[in-house]
């Protein structure tokens, strides 16, 4: 994993990620850790956790860092590009596991692309 010291602040951290398969906050984090782990901590967890290829994150349309679990990542690289899913009416966020192939641009080199899906989610939308 490439962390060094595996801390109890590690383990909280990712602990969450573990329960849940949806992405999660870092607001989110901060609230439900608040008892265990103060704010500057959560957020230095996760920058060490998403340089070493554990977490990726990204940003939804209000401008709010999401994480979620990477698969077969590393503190090489993220090689695991998928687009994500906000539901509008609940505020969930999701993996995809679909392809989005994204074209070549000329003149340029592509590291990494954001693609972040809107709609309503299967419980939402049964509503």
């Amino acid at each position: 994993m490439g962390i060094i010291r595996k801390t109890q602040s590690v383990e909280v951290l990712l602990n969450e990620f573990q329960e849940k398969s949806n992405a999660i906050s870092a607001i989110e984090l901060i609230k439900r850790l608040s008892s265990q782990i103060n704010k500057t901590t959560v957020y230095r967890v996760l920058d060490k956790l998403e340089d070493d290829g554990v977490l990726h994150s990204f940003l939804d349309n209000s401008g709010i860092k999401w994480y979620a679990k990477c698969n077969d990542c590393s503190k090489a690289g993220h090689t695991d590009m998928h687009p994500h899913f906000q539901c509008v009416s609940c505020g969930k966020v999701d993996c995809l596991s679909i392809e989005v192939t994204i074209p070549p641009i000329p003149n340029r080199e592509i590291e990494v692309s954001q693609i972040l899906i809107q709609g309503r989610c299967e419980s939402c939308n049964v509503k």
